[in-house]
């Protein structure tokens, strides 16, 4: 190779390192300009956080007017403060407008929250509950640099609704709430209403069977603790209860217990006034994770039909139809254990009864009432338990008469503590608690008797009149003679028993 040829190759050569060396340059020029655009020149964000998504609560907005309440500052002109005169801490929340600057591991935040007054109530877009009849809607808006998006999502949100939660549960208030019959058909939460729960019942204080509370304690403890157990097993996380006895015998006062020892709020369903299975449906997406929805007296509140019967067939298109203007006992159980019950997380439902026998045996199967607790008249065992409790007594020499007497009758803990309750002595008050239950026990002895009297004089009666009904088939022949004659006989029995009466009413007026 010739000395030229060499030089030339050279200068190619050169020429090309100074070519990548431009384009290394610029390229690294190009990334620097792009980090100071980044980091220097404006890229904020804003992410909206809306009061409900959909048909429900969005839980970050709860949290965040949870959060942002220790977050205010003397910066902030307005604030909204409430407090129940039951309530131990004061409920601060920002006014509408307001800011507030918060900073997680090194990145500022910065929160407004907004209102939005809505003057028409005649748009409806069922898929968006922000327009049903709402009058104001309400959203946080966080502003963050676009650098952070992934911090702000994957880090400080979750860190936020896991710390809202801690805060809520210990300032919680138990409330109980009950349906609003003046805004059943505003937004779903505008449909229940609350009051401070301020029930003083705890399990050391309920007079109950000693065996019966500490199953009733263990299972309670047991649901609390299983939240991956039912995710495996693919169930929704809740438990049924079914409380069934007499009168008086506690059932309201479990309720209570239940709820002060979970920590759980109430919500008391009246089914009466529940128009259909949809809106009923509509209620139950409306209440809290953590609470204890409650329906007394099942048996009462709706007439309760079979379920195969007590809708219309799907291919029906009477819309009209009456029946589907009501809660069915098909509603019901899917009110109980379908799909929309998933849309929550630890929840009890609680039905309580009278008569345990009239209830249908499906809502009664394990899944929808996986415990029946059944509150019976007062034992012995329980008696001690509440006689500490009323009357601060241990011990006593009646005690054992009382627990006998108690044995013997069939008396509620309502009306043993009505007895205890009374302001005497502790002799006094013993003394007159064996005196109604002896007299209780003579009286269920004398209606006893008065029954079986009762049994005889209508098989008596019954007796008599099947003679009496073959003495007029006897007589005629013609079947429309013999109805003449029956309804003849009829009159005359009546009035026969109405004179009895009578003479039976002022004879014991002149005894008295």
């Amino acid at each position: 190779m010739s000395s030229s040829d060499s030089s030339s190759a050279e200068s190619c050569l050169a020429t090309v390192k100074m070519i990548f060396t431009t384009v290394a340059s610029v390229a690294a020029t190009a990334m620097l300009a792009r980090s100071i655009v980044v980091d220097y020149l404006p890229g904020e964000m804003t992410i909206i956080i809306e009061e409900f998504e959909g048909f429900v609560h969005n839980e970050v907005f709860e949290a965040a007017k949870t959060y942002l309440a220790t977050k205010i500052s003397p910066f902030n002109k307005t604030i909204e403060v409430s407090k129940h005169e039951k309530e131990n801490n004061y409920n601060v929340m920002l006014e509408r407008d307001e800011e507030v600057m918060d900073t997680f591991n090194g990145v500022k935040f910065r929160w407004v929250f907004h209102c939005c007054y809505v003057k028409s109530k005649k748009f409806h877009n069922p898929r968006d509950l922000n327009s049903m009849l709402r009058s104001e809607v309400r959203s946080f808006k966080l502003n963050l640099h676009k650098k952070f998006k992934d911090v702000a999502l994957k880090s400080y949100l979750p860190f936020m609704v896991k710390r809202a939660k801690l805060m809520k549960q210990e300032m919680k208030t138990l409330k109980i709430f009950t349906l609003d019959p003046d805004n059943m058909f505003q937004t779903y939460g505008d449909a229940w209403t609350s009051v401070i729960l301020d029930h003083p019942s705890t399990f050391k204080t309920l007079a109950m069977d000693l065996d019966v509370k500490r199953n009733v304690i263990e299972d309670l403890d047991q649901f609390i603790q299983r939240k991956n157990f039912y995710k495996k097993l693919g169930k929704a996380w809740k438990r049924g209860y079914l409380l069934y006895g007499p009168p008086g015998t506690g059932k309201s006062s479990l309720i209570a217990t239940i709820t002060n020892y979970l920590n759980f709020d109430i919500y008391d369903l009246e089914l009466t006034a529940v128009k259909n299975n949809s809106e009923l449906r509509r209620l139950l997406i409306s209440t809290a994770n953590r609470s204890i929805l409650v329906v007394e007296d099942i048996d009462c509140s709706i007439e309760l039909k079979d379920r195969i019967i007590d809708e219309p067939p799907r291919e029906s298109d009477e819309t009209n139809d009456p029946r589907y203007n009501k809660v069915t006992l098909s509603g019901l159980l899917n009110f109980i254990d379908g799909l929309w019950l998933s849309c929550g997380d630890e929840r009890i439902i609680i039905f309580t009864t009278n008569y345990k026998e009239k209830l249908d045996a499906a809502l009664m199967r394990p899944e929808r009432m996986d415990m029946h607790i059944h509150m019976s008249y007062y034992t012995p065992s329980t008696f001690k338990a509440l006689a500490l409790n009323y009357r601060d007594v241990e011990e006593h020499q009646l005690f054992n008469k009382i627990e006998e007497s108690i044995e013997a009758t069939e008396v509620s803990p309502a009306e043993v503590a009505e007895q205890l309750m009374k302001t005497d002595t502790v002799d006094k008050i013993l003394e007159g608690l064996m005196e109604f239950l002896n007299f209780k026990k003579t009286k269920i002895e004398q209606d006893k008797v008065k029954k079986e009297e009762q049994d005889l004089e209508i098989k008596s009666t019954i007796t008599k009149g099947a003679y009496y009904v073959d003495e007029q088939l006897m007589r005629n022949d013609r079947v429309d003679k013999v109805l003449e004659g029956l309804v003849e006989l009829s009159k005359a029995k009546k009035m026969d028993n109405d004179q009895d009466k009578v003479k039976y009413e002022d004879a014991s007026n002149i005894n008295l």
